[in-house]
């Protein structure tokens, strides 16, 4: 059985010399992702030096997950930098010259990012027809029309009907499906065909905000997020380089890898293990023994700590808050995790020896015709590949070779994780034969794809403002444990660290993933790739 210790200072801590008052508070970070490090270095670079960081997994990067194969670089998480005005993650590529090989066809300003602005999206049907191009563009003035209509609930204050149900989905649906239906210019198939292809926007959209469905994401809150200015760029030799560079100030002996985190005792609530095995370290500094905060990890070592800043995704806080805190989270905070919404969103990478689309394809579009009168975009479990709403064609083929990115989200999502390779290569495959209307489209020789939603370190890609939920309960979990008017700690050392969380999550904890780069007004924040902030201090 293994046994369970308490780890002490190390001999250069101040405490060691009997400078007990003198002595630097002890930060533990848990998560080595983007939000994990920046926290770490800003708290380094800021004259903290008891600064340890626990990595439940064996890599740094969290939903950074950058591949090689052959001599290109795959991205399984974070993609795209949205956005580049004012974005320190542009500027940090920029200064050190990751971006230098981008091409102008990679600096997209479309609202929806695709890896080449040039070219066309092909929109294709089940019954292996592309729909003409000014029917395509026709009904896509119309979604972007109604699409900002949904920005202005939160950002000019219009209320909400009961109809709309709150939610962005059956909002969009109704008024273009209605829009679509009154058009007098129309053929009966034409509408049809829009009618369709509502479905497969908000299949596109629901990746984006990577909910399972865009029918879960609040209306009323929809516009609370804005895109930062200016073009979006991909990282050519890899968004792992990002990672590398904030990583590269901090010390190894820092970060911790293979190091998961069981459960935080805060606030007073030190276990009776605990008690236990620290009266049998008698050689233990007895101010370790009456730490208020101690971080139990999975091999049973307890960490003393003054105070933690937890970077776990939503969906492991949600998964897992109850036993991850102990005593509990206060019930605004449990609420909060509970109405906030995150689910998956997955890529499927796969690679052709020739390509079988034309060289102006930059994306292949499906249209499922059987959708036009659908409501819903759940699906029963052997249909999961309905949900893959597009693969779009990486570019350049001088770099990547010829490869299609597929997007997939939601419960559907999940189902492909569960599949192997060879069956999500073989429906993939026949998807394409049956859209293109080509049966001889061979089989990719190579298949890769994400698996965020399974992975119990994630337990999703992002978080979504869901239904019920507002950017009030982001505040909410963002604010430190214990709160101001219940703290023992100088209220200077809350106010210095807790700054430093609020910047962070905006730059570094921000969403450049596939979707949107959304910058929350007034307050940083991201709704994108959203890591959780907590300050658990005497």
């Amino acid at each position: 059985m293994q046994s369970c210790e308490i780890s002490a200072d190390s001999t250069d801590d101040p405490l060691s010399s009997g400078l007990r008052r003198k002595r630097q508070p002890r930060i533990v970070v848990i998560g080595a992702g983007l939000a994990g490090l920046s926290a770490a270095k800003a708290l380094l670079e800021s004259g903290f030096t008891d600064v340890t960081v626990l990595e439940a997994t064996d890599r740094i990067g969290g939903r950074v997950q950058s591949v090689q194969l052959g001599h290109a670089t795959f991205e399984l998480g974070a993609t795209w930098i949205h956005g580049s005005h004012g974005n320190p993650v542009y500027h940090l590529a920029e200064d050190n010259g990751l971006l230098e090989e981008t091409t102008d066809s990679e600096r997209s300003v479309g609202r929806i990012s695709l890896y080449s602005k040039n070219g066309v999206a092909y929109h294709l049907t089940n019954s292996g027809q592309r729909i003409p191009k000014d029917v395509v563009e026709e009904f896509s003035d119309l979604y972007n029309e109604v699409y900002n209509l949904t920005q202005e609930f939160f950002q000019r204050g219009k209320p909400v009907n009961a109809e709309s149900q709150n939610s962005v989905g059956v909002f969009t649906r109704d008024v273009v499906r209605k829009r679509v239906k009154a058009d007098p210019d129309d053929t009966e198939a034409v509408k049809r065909l829009k009618l369709a292809m509502i479905q497969q926007y908000l299949k596109v959209e629901s990746c984006e905000s990577s909910s399972h469905s865009m029918d879960e994401v609040s209306l009323s809150e929809f516009g609370e997020w804005t895109e930062i200015p200016g073009a979006h760029h991909v990282i050519p030799c890899g968004f792992i380089k990002i990672v590398e560079i904030l990583a590269r100030s901090i010390p190894k002996s820092v970060i911790q890898l293979r190091k998961p985190v069981k459960c935080i005792h805060w606030n007073q609530s030190v276990s009776k293990e605990i008690e236990r095995v620290a009266d049998h370290n008698s050689d233990l500094p007895e101010e370790n023994k009456a730490s208020n905060v101690f971080v139990e990890c999975e091999d049973c070592e307890f960490i003393p700590a003054d105070h933690v800043i937890v970077t776990v995704s939503l969906g492991v806080l949600k998964k897992r808050h109850e036993s991850l805190f102990h005593p509990r989270l206060p019930e605004e905070k449990v609420m909060a995790i509970e109405k906030l919404g995150i689910n998956t969103t997955d890529k499927i990478f796969l690679e052709f020896e020739e390509p079988f689309w034309s060289s102006e394809c930059n994306s292949i579009q499906f249209v499922w015709e059987d959708e036009a009168e659908s409501e819903s975009l759940t699906y029963p479990e052997e249909l999961w590949y309905k949900k893959i709403c597009s693969f779009d064609v990486l570019y350049p083929p001088e770099r990547y070779g010829h490869v299609l990115s597929g997007w997939i989200c939601g419960e559907e999502a999940l189902i492909m994780e569960k599949c192997d390779d060879e069956t999500v290569a073989e429906t993939c495959t026949e998807m394409l034969r049956q859209f293109t209307g080509n049966p001889n489209i061979p089989k990719p020789r190579r298949i890769l794809r994400s698996s965020w939603g399974s992975n119990p370190h994630f337990r999703g890609s992002y978080s979504y403002t869901q239904v019920g939920s507002s950017g009030a309960d982001v505040e909410k979990l963002a604010k430190p444990l214990p709160y101001a008017e219940s703290s023992k700690t100088p209220v200077s050392m809350a106010q210095t660290v807790g700054s430093v969380a609020v910047k962070l999550r905006g730059h570094w904890a921000a969403g450049f993933w596939g979707g949107r780069f959304k910058e929350k007004i007034p307050a940083l924040a991201s709704s994108s790739m959203f890591s959780l902030f907590f300050f658990l201090y005497k």
